[in-house]
């Protein structure tokens, strides 16, 4: 991809979906959404030192959603065209006079909506022909196979990058967009020993190429992670405390954001119910939502209601502030959006003052998990069970990798057993967290 070209501007595409409004109204909705996005991007992988695939995709689509009283209708396309978006606006008006009424559905309340638009710094175009990414991706790849001899096989390295642009608009009057970009680099190989073969893998995100680990580096990583798998032996069944890497951490705050979103709340299928103001986790969680960083992986001025976001605190010394909330699951509850229709932006937990090797330390006996298998997770009762696979620590230092194991507990007990959070952050998508370790699990093996 020579260069970022959308094929229509932001005006234009902000224009488009004013039109659309106009259009509903005219068919006498009583109100209306719309939003309007475009996407481009590139892909390209290679394996064994020899490229495997190369994919663009140039996407854009129209989706409108209408309201007549208490009943709604959503319609969408991708063709832009003057005609198929009056088309697509008719045919939204005709299933909202089929649908049933919704005490709850309706636009985000009109004081609500973004009035201060600031920039976040969010579109990094990343000017890379084909054959740049081709030998950027075989670099990742020959740093991770000359990591160790034992590196025998690859399932490939990738280069990615993508922009995209949209507008949204409502018939409160509220019109915004903007673009953005994220792009990735990764790679995943093999490693073997006595005929037995172990495979790990790293990646990079970002808004921009140049806040990309360099490929040395996720080559290396890697490959180290594949070697450091080889040889693993059984562990018997047993309690210990568990220290989730990293990558894994985010996870755990995934299941909790989870738990206190409107959808699980007023369907009442959550093991977080009636949480709110509570000792939910341990005085060491502290959450805050950002918005507004710059160039955040989930950064964004409003939501996907047009509301505007702002920073809060989301957990303080374990007890919850606030829920994660859109104005359809926040008129069930009883209570006012949250700015989180489509979810929630960053969230940046804090550490503690140990490194990944403080945590190894301080845990002396247990199991490190870096890998985890299946979705054992029941979002009701919290009970948590899962396939894991990592390493067995004694005296806070690694012994040897150990698999075919499950961890299993209950997410409400795990969240109040956290007895540390690292300061090894890593950001790689919208929660940033250094590695969690739990005070007990059962560690079921043999």
């Amino acid at each position: 991809m020579a260069k970022s070209a959308f094929s229509y501007t932001l005006d234009e595409i902000k224009q488009m979906s004013q039109d659309v409004l106009k259009t509903a109204k005219n068919l006498g909705a009583s109100a209306a959404e719309v939003d309007v996005s475009l996407s481009i991007g590139q892909n390209v992988s290679v394996r064994l030192a020899e490229t495997e695939t190369i994919e663009y995709n140039r996407d854009k689509v129209m989706s409108v959603t209408v309201y007549f009283g208490q009943q709604k209708g959503s319609a969408s396309t991708s063709d832009l065209s003057t005609q198929a978006l009056k088309d697509t606006v008719a045919a939204a008006c005709n299933i909202a006079k089929y649908t049933a009424k919704d005490a709850f559905c309706g636009l985000a309340d009109a004081e609500l909506m973004a009035k201060n638009i600031p920039d976040l710094d969010l579109h990094h175009p990343w000017q890379i022909s084909v054959d740049e990414a081709i030998n950027i991706a075989k670099e990742i790849e020959a740093a991770a196979m000359a990591v160790d001899k034992r590196i025998a096989n690859s399932e490939g390295a990738s280069v990615s990058m993508g922009e995209s642009s949209f507008a949204y608009s409502n018939s409160h009057g509220f019109t915004g967009g903007y673009a953005s970009s994220r792009h990735g680099m990764s790679c995943a190989v093999i490693a073997e020993e006595n005929d037995a073969m172990q495979r790990d893998y790293w990646y990079s995100t970002a808004r921009t190429a140049v806040d990309l680990e360099s490929a040395l580096v996720i080559g290396r990583k890697a490959g180290e992670r594949a070697v450091r798998r080889l040889n693993p032996r059984k562990i018997s069944t047993c309690q210990v405390p568990v220290l989730f890497e990293a990558p894994l951490a985010s996870g755990l705050i995934s299941s909790l954001v989870s738990a206190i979103s409107g959808g699980s709340l007023y369907r009442k299928s959550s093991f977080l119910l009636d949480s709110l103001g509570k000792q939910i986790a341990s005085p060491l969680l502290n959450i805050v939502e950002d918005p507004h960083i710059k160039k955040g992986l989930a950064s964004s001025p409003f939501d996907n209601e047009g509301v505007a976001t702002a920073q809060r605190q989301l957990v303080r010394d374990g007890v919850l502030q606030g829920y994660v909330l859109g104005s359809y699951s926040a008129r069930k509850l009883g209570m006012q959006t949250t700015g989180n229709a489509g979810g929630n932006h960053n969230l940046l937990v804090q550490s503690g003052e140990l490194d990944f090797a403080g945590l190894l330390k301080q845990m002396g006996t247990g199991l490190l998990v870096t890998e985890l298998l299946g979705h054992g997770m029941n979002m009701v009762t919290g009970d948590y069970s899962r396939g894991a696979a990592g390493f067995w620590v004694e005296n806070g230092v690694i012994l040897h990798p150990v698999e075919e194991i499950t961890i299993a507990s209950n997410m409400a007990e795990m969240l109040k057993s956290i007895v540390a959070v690292g300061n090894d952050v890593l950001v790689q998508g919208s929660k940033q967290v250094g590695s969690i370790l739990i005070e007990r699990m059962t560690v079921a093996a043999e």
